[in-house]
């Protein structure tokens, strides 16, 4: 621009010059020449307004870069307006979660195949741009089998605690990441505590041999299922637990191990270089689950992070997050934080499924708690748009609802993706075993639209309009993220009011779309 300018002025003075040696006509026309060639796009480079950087995926053509989005300066006609000043709560991060299945899938494909995905993910301004990820203590549902670190009755002390079972899956698979990412933050709870800390003495909560009764009868009436393959858990019916109950042991001696247990799992992976920076007691506490689960009350719960598993994480430095909560049952929550010793050490709330239903409430009596969405819902294994469709109104319904932290759950799984356990669910890359070659699905882009953009430390805007298929973000740098969906069958303008400029880009039907304004 400083080159043009000069040039300018130089053309400028020569038209100037021309006057004492040409005809009043020929001037005329030199003068018009100038306006034309010159001076008018000049002065349009000059006011030109700011351009958006436009990213839309449908189905069929996912993270397609459109261009730029011309703008033109007005106010009080857009579908959106979004005013940078009408900050809502800071977002800091979005990531997936570290589980066995989601390495041994990778470790199916070459090694720079699998490279390639975990850069993708992890490396800062590349893709996913993952910043912070979840990972469990011992086995989970898409785990290889049932694990935990202590499988020793009667072993309070935890003399023989160890991670050596994770040597194989869970540290290279974080190491990996890590390579690409060096500062991920990684936080991790429990699907059941050893087998032996239980009434029931078994990592489930429910019988297989029940359950598969039960979907055969829902498959007769009609309705389905993602349950594809039983596999025997061998827990008896007599023997299962419920919901409402204390499946924990919840008496001094085993409260104190567990708090043991906790510290023993941060120590041993720093031992690896890994920091755990916080704990969640418990997946999902109120489900009694073919795979490793276990009920508690909220009562006990608040007993055990009030005056074992608080005090062992603070002399740890580790933060302890109140989740994961998949009930919409508001008292659960309250029972935690307002009991005189619990409340105090709960730095977080954790929410997936139908603990969603219980946000809204919850944020408005505690706007200052942060809020972790700890767990995409799965889906069914096909990974497909209307997976993805789901999973976007997830996300507003999250972020609308005050989120600080959102998380995917399987990162990657062979196709069709179930689990040790027989239930099928959705990843964010699906790997074919049989050819060795991966895709990433249309899941992996909801989270992407958002997450390449929205940096840690960003503020959600609080939008207005008509249209309300959108979020908004404004960085610490002061750059816009728009994203905006269009779940029509044909394509559709919407009209985007920034501050004084509009935006006006014609959406695809059926897709998911980034604007990002410098």
């Amino acid at each position: 621009m400083t080159l043009f300018c000069v040039s300018l002025v130089h053309s400028f003075q020569n038209h100037v010059s021309l006057r004492s040696l040409i005809s009043k006509n020929e001037f005329k026309m030199k003068i018009n020449m100038f306006k034309t060639t010159l001076l008018i796009p000049f002065l349009a480079a000059c006011t030109t307004q700011p351009q958006a950087e436009w990213v839309s995926t449908t189905e069929s053509s996912p993270w397609q870069v459109q261009g730029t989005v011309q703008s033109v300066t007005g106010s009080g006609s857009a579908d959106v307006i979004i005013d940078p000043t009408r900050t809502a709560q800071v977002i800091d991060g979005f990531g997936t979660c570290f589980n066995e299945l989601g390495w041994t899938s990778l470790s199916q494909l070459s090694e720079a195949d699998r490279e390639s995905i975990l850069s993708e993910m992890f490396t800062p301004g590349k893709g996913a741009n993952f910043t912070i990820c979840r990972m469990s203590v011992g086995a989970n549902d898409f785990a290889v089998g049932w694990y935990s670190y202590n499988e020793t009755e009667g072993d309070f002390e935890m003399e023989n605690f160890t991670i050596e079972h994770d040597q194989a899956t869970l540290i290279p698979f974080i190491r990996n990441a890590r390579q690409y990412n060096p500062d991920i933050r990684i936080w991790a709870s429990p699907w059941s505590p050893p087998s032996w800390m239980k009434h029931n003495k078994h990592y489930a909560s429910r019988s297989t041999s029940k359950m598969a009764r039960l979907l055969k009868e829902r498959l007769q009436e009609g309705e389905s299922t993602y349950m594809f393959k039983f596999v025997d858990n061998g827990l008896p019916e007599d023997r299962e637990g419920a919901e409402g109950t204390d499946m924990f042991i919840v008496e001094e001696p085993y409260l104190s191990s567990y708090a043991l247990y906790f510290s023993k799992f941060i120590e041993a992976y720093r031992e690896q270089g890994i920091d755990i920076f916080g704990v969640m007691p418990q997946n999902e506490f109120n489900s009694d689950q073919i795979f490793p689960s276990c009920c508690w009350t909220a009562a006990s719960l608040a007993e055990f992070v009030g005056n074992y598993l608080g005090p062992a994480m603070e002399a740890q430095g580790v933060e302890v997050m109140f989740g994961t909560m998949e009930r919409p049952n508001e008292l659960l929550v309250d029972t935690i934080l307002n009991h005189p010793t619990a409340g105090k050490y709960v730095t977080a709330l954790g929410f997936q499924w139908a603990g969603k239903d219980a946000l809204p409430g919850l944020h408005k009596r505690y706007p200052a708690m942060k809020i972790y969405q700890t767990e995409q819902e799965c889906g069914n294994g096909k990974n497909d748009w209307a997976g993805a469709v789901h999973s976007w109104n997830l996300m507003k319904h999250y972020f609308n609802n005050g989120t600080n932290v959102y998380t995917y759950w399987n990162t990657s799984l062979l196709d069709g993706g179930i689990s040790r356990w027989g239930w099928a669910q959705n990843s964010l890359v699906t790997v074919n075993e049989e050819e060795k070659t991966y895709r990433y699905t249309p899941e992996y882009y909801v989270m992407k639209h958002s997450s390449h953009y929205v940096k840690p430390g960003a503020k959600r805007i609080q939008v207005s309009g008509t249209y309300d298929d959108v979020l908004a973000f404004v960085n610490p740098d002061k750059s816009i993220v728009i994203v905006v969906g269009n779940n029509r069958e044909t394509d559709k303008e919407v009209s985007f009011q920034v501050n004084n400029t509009i935006y006006k880009p014609l959406l695809k039907a059926n897709s998911l779309n980034t604007l990002f304004i410098r």
